[in-house]
């Protein structure tokens, strides 16, 4: 593992310089020592991700974004996880191979591109074939994401917030926009168009996922606009109505509500309208806690 960049940590764009290796936590809420909550079979991804077999899914703790409404936030904020090295990863890597994973999914990685790199070498020399999956935020670095170049086969980023408001009022980043479009940009250029398997998992290619918060209908709008007139059809669009307030947010009363039925499908009939295709739709009690999974290191 590459540790000088972990000595003084820009790898996200929040950049505050800790020496992780020194013991020190990042805003990310890491040191330099890998930390893992859960590695399972996931089913609960978009279609072409998760497949009847399911997502091999490790879900790192830690995030360098650290959303007020994270629905993982036991996760997000450092508070769940074991230690693991990065020999033990690329077991695990191998381990959900073994179990009829579709891919390999990284959920929020970012601030452990370097630990991950060096599982993923050690797994392929022992037979790992699967596709990885790169998931996250989208409030990446393009310089981190070239680290991953070669590396990452499908990427699966956020797209929450094109408005300064809501961005710094919820994730205390009000250049979000502007980092995670062109961190996007990065991704669209690295991935290409999407190609599937013979069963439809995706093999290759982007997926970018927006989640509606309640009251931002608008600005949910002008997202879904900006990556069709951007992208058009070399991307997929992942529109998702799951958001779920846990508990009362007595600082953010506004967020206390799930998202209407017909916010929801005012949405995805503008989305329609504007000409998407290449887009998934959620459908159901999405938006119940039931869909987050137990931290409780499985697999790990």
């Amino acid at each position: 593992m590459d540790s000088i960049i972990l000595t003084d940590c820009t790898l996200c764009p929040r950049e505050c310089h800790a020496d992780r290796t020194a013991g020190r936590k990042g805003f990310c809420k890491a040191s330099d020592e890998l930390v893992v909550a859960r590695a399972a079979l996931h089913m609960w991804e978009e279609p072409c991700i998760s497949g009847e077999e399911g997502s091999g899914t490790v879900f790192f703790s830690g995030c360098a974004l650290g959303c007020v409404y994270c629905q993982n936030s036991s996760i997000t904020k450092g508070l769940a996880g074991k230690k693991i090295t990065i020999e033990r990863l690329a077991e695990i890597f191998l381990e959900l191979q073994g179990k009829g994973a579709n891919n390999i999914n990284l959920v929020t990685p970012g601030h452990y591109v370097p630990h991950i790199i060096e599982a993923l070498d050690i797994s392929h020399k022992k037979g790992l074939t699967l596709p990885v999956v790169y998931n996250c935020s989208g409030y990446e670095k393009v310089s981190a994401l070239k680290l991953l170049e070669g590396y990452v086969d499908i990427y699966l980023p956020d797209l929450k917030y094109m408005s300064d408001e809501p961005a710094g009022k919820y994730s205390g980043c009000k250049d979000y926009f502007e980092i995670a479009a062109r961190a996007i940009e990065e991704m669209v250029r690295q991935a290409g168009k999407a190609s599937f398997d013979e069963r439809g998992i995706m093999q290759k290619g982007v997926i970018v996922r927006h989640l509606t918060l309640p009251g931002y209908l608008e600005d949910s709008k002008r997202i879904i606009k900006y990556l069709y007139d951007t992208y058009g059809d070399k991307i997929y669009i992942s529109i998702m109505n799951q958001y779920t307030p846990i508990t009362a947010n007595m600082v953010y009363p506004e967020l206390n509500r799930r998202i209407t039925k017909r916010e929801y499908e005012e949405l995805v009939d503008y989305a329609i309208g504007i000409g998407v295709e290449n887009g998934f739709i959620q459908e159901g009690e999405t938006a119940l806690e039931s869909f987050i999974p137990e931290f409780d290191g499985e697999g790990v």
